[in-house]
């Protein structure tokens, strides 16, 4: 399995809007080929970003989600930059043990 954790600083008076586009556009990364599952980490630690993480059968499931219209349909109107108390950092993930 490939884990993808999007790590995104969101300002405090932002928090509700992030949250709730990720709430409109519920289903869609699911048809996508190869997705397995998504969460969405809401930081209760001051200054630390949200999480997103999502699971994939594999690395080139994941590469196709980035690929698709699916993804520039989730994507093609994003928050103003004020919304971000930084970047957001993209780490990808190679499951070696699961219980």
């Amino acid at each position: 399995m490939f884990i993808v954790a999007n790590r995104i600083p969101v300002a405090v008076d932002w928090q509700d809007e992030f949250e709730n586009r990720f709430r409109q556009r519920v289903g869609q990364i699911d048809q996508q080929a190869g997705f397995v599952s998504m969460q969405i980490l809401k930081p209760v630690s001051e200054g630390a970003p949200y999480i997103v993480f999502t699971s994939w059968q594999d690395e080139a499931a994941f590469e196709a989600w980035v690929q698709s219209e699916g993804f520039k349909l989730s994507h093609q109107n994003p928050l103003p930059k004020e919304a971000f108390t930084g970047r957001p950092m993209i780490e990808k993930h190679q499951v070696v043990i699961s219980t």
